[in-house]
């Protein structure tokens, strides 16, 4: 799958980034995606997440809701109003990439349970062999991909936990704030109209 098909794939909650620069980050973010991404179930099992997340592009779907019920909360002043813009867009970006490793590198049958924590390397290696360097730099920050990795890593919330691997809790509010989103996507009594 090319690049150009993945980030079409993602058009509506890219959309939603304010930040040319993040955006910018986004769309590249998600073009690096291993193509399994976008054509396994969320839940390899069927036990975790509703049926629109199974099946074929099912963790992709997972993913949209996420994102799309993170945009709602965030227009609430209840949420909305304790996170900057960019803050919102690296919410966005967060959540866009949560599971983008949820089967490994390379992909592995199940789901990976250490997944959040594969994410920050995965990055930072196609970032240096898309030879971004001092002379053409990443459109982000170290210290800005930083703040997205550490709500990555800790989006499982409570079962964030791999074989002994200690992996972060989410500790704050937009820890806790990805953590809700990813959960909400994937209840099973919970269904989502990707047409609205």
């Amino acid at each position: 799958m090319d690049t150009k098909d993945k980030i079409v794939l993602f058009a509506e909650e890219l959309a939603l980034i304010n930040s040319p620069t993040i955006r910018e980050f986004a769309d590249w973010a998600v073009g690096v995606l291993p193509d399994y991404f976008f054509t396994v179930a969320a839940s390899s099992s069927g036990k975790y997440h509703p049926p629109y997340a199974l099946g074929n592009g099912g963790l992709l779907r997972h993913t949209q809701a996420a994102v799309r019920l993170a945009n709602t909360l965030l227009t609430t002043r209840t949420f909305g109003d304790q996170y900057t813009i960019g803050q919102k867009d690296a919410i966005k970006v967060a959540l866009i990439l949560h599971d983008g490793l949820k089967h490994g590198d390379p992909m592995q049958k199940h789901t990976v349970k250490n997944h959040p924590m594969l994410i920050r390397g995965y990055i930072e290696r196609k970032l240096m062999e898309d030879g971004f360097s001092e002379a053409s730099p990443c459109p982000l920050t170290m210290v800005q991909r930083e703040a997205i990795y550490s709500l990555i890593e800790s989006h499982m919330g409570q079962w964030n936990s791999a074989d002994g691997e200690k992996m972060p809790k989410p500790v704050t509010d937009a820890q806790k704030f990805i953590h809700l989103c990813d959960y909400l996507a994937s209840r099973k009594s919970l269904d989502f109209n990707f047409d609205a």
